[in-house]
């Protein structure tokens, strides 16, 4: 009876240790569907969350900053007058290669589903760069309804020095820069750069402009650009040329020298967060600026921002929000302000989306309210990401996958931006200067546009 009564008792012990690693396997498969599920854009984040508590809405409040118009003035006295951007365009130095050219890993960049229509790859020199990482883009087609600026259709996308791993001199760290891309000819892009300064000494020198760039709208004369706790204003009708070719920024002996560019483009005013410090640690604090867009959907036109934290990060919600633009004589290309300089945002919401790199609003005509696309940072550096549309009651993402997941849009896209007179969602993808996360080999960079039509088409 005792031999029986010990077998019994083994037997019973397999069986639980059997149902005990049964149990643990089916956890950890569990726990990698999960994770991969988060990983490849597979978590729907839901609706968007009106923000309306005054103390909330306070934070996105801003304070305008003019640059005086005598300092503006002087410098361009100083530096010989204005050039326009058509005279930029006609010095274009570099060439974009079409997608037929593009390598092998810069079209795997490219988004799964929908198809990019159009794609460019950067010049050699660009594309392989470890010092520079490109972050925002931004077209004619948001200076102006039409699409042109002037007889010219212009992409503009804005690169920051990035790359603290390298031995890039501390003097050029953080240095930001605009592409001006010649897009007359959809088969043959071509670029020329131009480095963003401010004015010093009134007038009479400059400085560089230190700024991560990664939020960038083009809206009539003025190029708004993110600088973490403000905006940064330019005006394209002062952009500004330099003789000197040296490595130094600003005024030198006999002239000007700006980093061996041969433009520059100077601050004509800010706009600074003045409901406190933000942070990209804490959803209750003041918002950083980490992308920028247009609506010209909304009445008036709109700028379009949104923060950023961490991919994966469930416990922080980002939020999402809107300044209006002036309509007032005189301002034309400005935020809508007070009595008292202030802009304030005129929507707000939380978003459940981690790892936002861009965002958009547009209302369909006829619709009631307008979407907001999300694009959605993957948790696992190296793949592709997901773009989200969503509202205050829903949202949805392609499916790309027969594991059902979204991860269907571009590899380490940053910024998007609409140009309505060809129907077309503008993004580029980020690469990343010296490797990604993971510590592979620095993603592809490449830049494309995808019908807005054909992302709605492919909705889920």
């Amino acid at each position: 009876m005792k031999h029986r009564g010990r077998h019994r008792r083994r037997r019973r012990t397999r069986a639980l240790r059997a149902t005990l690693a049964g149990t643990a396997l089916a956890l950890t498969a569990a726990a990698t569907l999960i994770s991969t599920s988060q990983a490849a854009g597979g978590n729907n984040p839901g609706g968007l969350t009106r923000v309306t508590d005054a103390a909330e809405t306070a934070k996105f409040r801003l304070h305008e900053e003019l640059t005086d118009r005598g300092t503006l003035n002087t410098l361009t006295r100083e530096l010989g007058g204005t050039v326009d951007v058509h005279e930029v365009l006609a010095s274009v130095d570099r060439t974009m290669r079409g997608r037929s050219a593009c390598d092998t890993d810069e079209t795997a960049a490219l988004p799964v589903k929908p198809t990019a229509t159009r794609a460019y790859c950067w010049d050699r020199r660009d594309a392989t760069s470890t010092r520079w990482l490109p972050r925002s883009v931004t077209t004619s087609g948001d200076s102006d309804a039409y699409g042109h600026w002037g007889a010219d259709r212009v992409v503009l996308s804005g690169w920051t020095q990035h790359d603290p791993r390298s031995d890039t001199p501390a003097e050029d760290r953080g240095l930001a820069r605009i592409a001006f891309i010649d897009a007359n000819n959809p088969d043959s892009f071509a670029y020329r750069w131009a480095l963003l300064v401010a004015p010093l000494d009134g007038g009479k020198d400059f400085t560089p402009v230190r700024s991560g760039v990664s939020g960038m709208v083009w809206y009539q004369d003025k190029l708004f650009v993110t600088a973490r706790d403000s905006l940064l204003v330019f005006d394209l009708h002062r952009i500004l040329r330099v003789d000197g070719d040296g490595a130094a920024v600003g005024r030198v002996k006999g002239g000007y020298s700006a980093n061996g560019y041969r433009y520059v483009l100077p601050t004509v005013g800010s706009y600074r967060l003045s409901g406190g410090s933000c942070s990209t640690d804490d959803d209750r604090a003041a918002p950083c600026f980490t992308s920028l867009s247009l609506d010209r959907t909304s009445t008036p036109d709109s700028l379009v921002a949104s923060e950023w934290f961490a991919p994966g990060d469930s416990g922080r919600t980002a939020r999402v929000w809107r300044y209006a633009f002036s309509t007032a004589p005189g301002r034309g290309g400005l935020l809508a302000t007070d009595a008292h300089g202030d802009a304030g945002a005129t929507e707000a919401y939380r978003t459940e989306v981690s790892g936002v790199q861009g965002v958009l609003s547009h209302r369909e005509f006829g619709a009631e309210k307008a979407d907001w696309y999300v694009d959605r940072t993957p948790v696992v550096g190296g793949r592709h990401g997901t773009l989200w549309r969503q509202s205050t009651s829903g949202a949805k993402a392609t499916t790309c996958a027969v594991d059902e997941t979204h991860a269907c849009w571009g590899r380490h896209t940053a910024s998007l931006s609409y140009w309505a007179e060809t129907d077309e969602l503008w993004t580029l993808t980020e690469g990343a200067a010296g490797g990604d996360d993971e510590g592979g080999p620095a993603a592809a960079r490449v830049l494309y546009a995808v019908p807005l039509r054909s992302v709605d088409d492919a909705l889920d």
